[in-house]
């Protein structure tokens, strides 16, 4: 339409010109009344030139607003491998996000184990598509922030598809609230990304931790304040989207304090602490009005997704679980460790019937063999993967970074295990894992990590009796993932 209004002006401009030059040659040979007619003739058309000049200029300037107007409406790029759409003024944005992480183990366990051991005695060897995602998230108006998070991948098995995360968030500095089902910030290795993990699980202390009142599909209203320095975190959660219903459900809480009290150019010291709890456990049943809580978790590997420790149900009033943090970080080198105290309130305890504790830690390093540093992320005071300095390109001699990450973990869910009084114990076992593993990021969207694992259970059975529910074995797994 534009380059029409031009065309057309620009030849009655040409026509123009040409009549004027027309008539001025003709005035040479024309009487003086002539010559004035001709020249008020000429300045009509010179007037009539400026008008159309004029009207050429404004139908420009109003086509190029209206072409900046269109190319500024949204903006489209690709940043890390996500793709972003985003309004001019950045008000309203949508980011697309994709997970896939495949693993493939091979476990390695005795013959003969016993029969009281179940299916544990043949754990899946073979592959789970552990996280498979889609999602957006972005910016609602400028001061609002949201997420739309999609899983069909499986703990043991591949699911069926659920809603993994669903939530809007209100930033008003240095706040943020948020409110729907997401994960609530509730210890060091939770806060991390899974994405850019040491190790393809979570230890299972901090597994175990994040499941009484926080973890993935949480419904939950979270308050957070964010500084340079230090992040402090407070939730009221319920139950989970997607369980099953009951009569009344969970209501629980969760608080986090982390911060980096001492740091330099090149190192620095993350210490924290976090508190989770259930205020009323959910109603399970309605004519005996149990309330059971429960303890566990599996052996650090998903491929099968069985727990082989667990405290059982125990029908309580409340619960709580004290963690404790610990990192330190110099250039390449990271290392980091947390303590979990976990207390079950029983309700209406029989004489004699204490209330059940246990204990769960961690210890886990890695190091960089490529010289990158894994990057402090700010935003929820956890450490994440490495910016890769050389990614992976072959011709130019590049590799991308290569760590190597080692972790030693307990959980011992044993309370009184042996007291002569049955309703006092809990024989829910206790577990240590071993575990190494090289991991390689050949870009910032592709991740291969390969892991030995060492497993050893001592559980006695459900009568007291020899570790009839004890075993040890070893695991590889092999982590074929790409994440933006």
């Amino acid at each position: 339409m534009i380059s029409t209004k031009i065309f057309r002006s620009a030849l009655v401009v040409g026509v123009s010109f040409m009549t004027m030059a027309g008539a001025a040659n003709a005035q040479t040979a024309a009487s003086p009344a002539d010559s004035e007619a001709r020249i008020a003739a000429l300045e009509a058309q010179l007037a009539a030139l400026s008008s159309q000049i004029a009207d050429l200029k404004a139908a420009t300037s109003a086509g190029l607003k209206e072409v900046r107007a269109a190319q500024g409406a949204a903006k489209v790029s690709i940043a890390g491998g996500k793709p972003t759409i985003a309004s001019s003024d950045g008000a309203y944005s949508a980011t697309i996000h994709t997970v896939m992480q495949l693993d493939a183990a091979q476990h390695f366990q005795e013959k003969g184990l016993p029969a009281v051991l179940g299916s544990a005695r043949d754990l899946n060897n073979g592959t789970n598509f552990r996280r498979a995602r889609l999602g957006v998230d972005g910016k609602l108006a400028k001061v609002f922030d949201y997420s739309i998070l999609l899983d069909f991948g499986g703990s043991g098995v591949d699911g069926v598809g659920q809603l993994q995360e669903l939530y809007l968030q209100y930033n008003y500095a240095p706040f943020k609230v948020r409110i729907g089902a997401f994960a609530p910030n509730v210890g060091l290795e939770d806060a991390a990304s899974t994405n850019g993990a040491l190790f393809p699980e979570r230890p299972s202390s901090s597994d175990a931790a994040r499941s009484l009142a926080a973890a993935d599909r949480r419904i939950a209203l979270q308050v957070q304040t964010v500084h340079d320095r230090w992040l402090l975190s407070g939730a009221v959660t319920g139950s989970k989207n997607g369980d099953a219903q009951s009569f009344d459900e969970q209501l629980g809480y969760v608080v986090r304090l982390a911060g980096t009290p001492v740091k330099g150019s090149d190192w620095m010291i993350h210490t924290g602490v976090n508190a989770s709890g259930v205020i009323t456990p959910a109603q399970t049943s309605a004519l005996t009005g149990a309330y059971g809580i429960t303890i566990q978790d599996r052996p650090e590997l998903r491929v099968d997704g069985q727990s082989l420790i667990s405290s059982g149900a125990i029908d309580a009033a409340g619960a709580r679980i004290l963690g404790l943090e610990l990192a330190a970080q110099k250039k390449n080198l990271l290392i980091q460790g947390e303590y979990f105290d976990y207390t079950v309130e029983r309700r209406n305890p029989a004489a004699g019937v204490s209330d059940p504790e246990f204990t769960g830690w961690y210890v886990e390093g890695g190091f960089l063999l490529t010289g990158e540093t894994r990057k402090y992320n700010t935003a929820n005071f956890a450490f994440d993967a490495p910016t890769i300095d050389k990614p992976f390109d072959p011709k130019e001699g590049h590799w991308g970074a290569w760590e190597l990450a080692a972790r030693y973990s307990v959980l011992n869910l044993n309370h009184h295990e042996k007291a002569a009084l049955a309703a006092d114990r809990v024989r829910g076992g206790d577990q240590t894992i071993s575990t190494v593993g090289v991991n390689w990021f050949p870009n910032s969207v592709t991740k291969f990590s390969l892991d030995y694992l060492d497993v050893n259970i001592d559980r006695l059975d459900p009568a007291g009796g020899p570790l009839a529910l004890s075993q040890g074995y070893q695991a590889v797994n092999f982590r074929s993932q790409f994440a933006f």
